[in-house]
């Protein structure tokens, strides 16, 4: 008899360890059994926003979660995978391009800690996220810059916000960033962080240094600064935008930066979801399509093709021919008939309002948007 309780625990034992399941009720689905001991990170297509999954020896992380369109669509990625557990959620910011789509995840996983710079913001998309994971039983814990924590084999490392957040109107550079190292290879995630954040997570002496960049704010000029992108030095970088957005995402300001520094670019709108291996020395990528494309072109005539793909030009933005004309350098946004209109260069635009104010954006005084 007791021979056979023997036989029956290893067999149930077997059973365990070929469904993936770990001690801590993750599972991670045949997909990954081949690369386990290894890091894997998906950038997932989800348009003009972002949404980030890291996987680490059964341990799993999810950053942002695209918008509320992008649900479902977390929602299925983590159910072909068998994610049904996410030790870390972070939603680096309260926009709604990022923290949109977290309810599908809340849906179908459980949540183990749930970071975000803010516990409150005023739009009904991040009211959504906060009681998705009231309803698990959680709440939203604010780091610090400084904290650590460990995802598996690899250790991760708050960068910022430096300081409590700082109010709607800085929202972007409230982003959580977050570096990830695992062996000899690191990721830098840096949210929608802009210059003013960028300059003060250089003065903290942090070491920036990464094989990869999540590349900030979709690909804004407003981000990736020069002295920012000498420090990380990237071999790779990762844009995440729509394809042919309304805000001319990436910048060839940004694009030209990363030529300049020798960086390899991939590009959700042109290679639809990019993954990343590392086995702690090197790392690879495969993505979803387009594995050849010039992703930053280097021939002037490339470039002002890839330049005439991106943008959209106004008035075909909003449902009802509407369009606000954001300043990048005032996050001021105006009507388009505004005397105060900034210069084209400096111009940001914005199908909707309610768009303008999620990003960050204030009415401008003179024409009241």
């Amino acid at each position: 008899m007791k021979r056979k309780i023997v036989l029956l625990i290893l067999l149930i034992s077997i059973l365990l360890s070929a469904c993936g399941a770990s001690p801590d009720g993750n599972s991670i689905g045949s997909a990954h059994k081949n690369v386990e001991g290894n890091i894997t990170v998906y950038f997932i297509d989800v348009g003009q926003s972002d949404a980030a999954l890291i996987l680490q020896g059964g341990h799993a992380m999810l950053i942002d979660g695209g918008d509320a369109s992008s649900s479902n669509k977390i929602y299925s990625f983590l159910k072909e995978l068998n994610i049904t557990h996410l030790d870390y959620i972070v939603a680096t910011h309260a926009h709604a391009e990022h923290v949109g789509g977290l309810s599908g995840a809340l849906n179908y996983a459980s949540a183990g800690v749930v970071f975000c710079p803010v516990t409150s913001y005023n739009t009904r998309t991040f009211e959504n996220f906060i009681k998705y994971v009231h309803e698990q039983g959680k709440e939203i814990t604010v780091p610090k810059a400084g904290d650590k924590f460990t995802l598996g084999s690899a250790e991760v490392t708050i960068l910022n916000p430096i300081s409590p957040a700082s109010g709607e109107n800085h929202t972007n550079d409230d982003s959580i960033v977050l570096r990830i190292v695992f062996g000899d290879t690191s990721f830098l995630f840096t949210g929608d962080a802009e210059r003013a954040a960028e300059a003060a997570i250089l003065d903290s002496g942090y070491d920036l240094s990464s094989t990869v960049l999540k590349v900030g704010h979709h690909g804004s000029d407003t981000s990736t600064s020069y002295p920012f992108l000498r420090e990380v030095m990237p071999e790779y970088a990762v844009i995440s935008c729509g394809k042919d957005n309304m805000y001319g995402h990436p910048h060839e300001n940004l694009l030209s930066r990363l030529r300049d520094a020798d960086v390899q670019v991939f590009r959700t709108d042109m290679q639809g979801t990019i993954t990343c291996i590392s086995d702690g020395k090197t790392v690879t990528f495969q993505t979803e399509r387009n594995a050849d494309i010039k992703t930053n072109p280097t021939e002037k005539a490339d470039q002002a093709g890839q330049i005439e793909s991106n943008t959209v030009i106004p008035p075909e933005m909003g449902a009802d021919g509407t369009y606000y004309i954001g300043n990048v350098n005032t996050h001021k946004f105006h009507k388009p008939d505004c005397p105060g209109l900034p210069i084209e260069k400096n111009r940001i635009y914005f199908a909707t309002r309610e768009t303008a104010i999620d990003e960050g954006y204030t009415p401008c005084g003179i024409c009241n948007p």
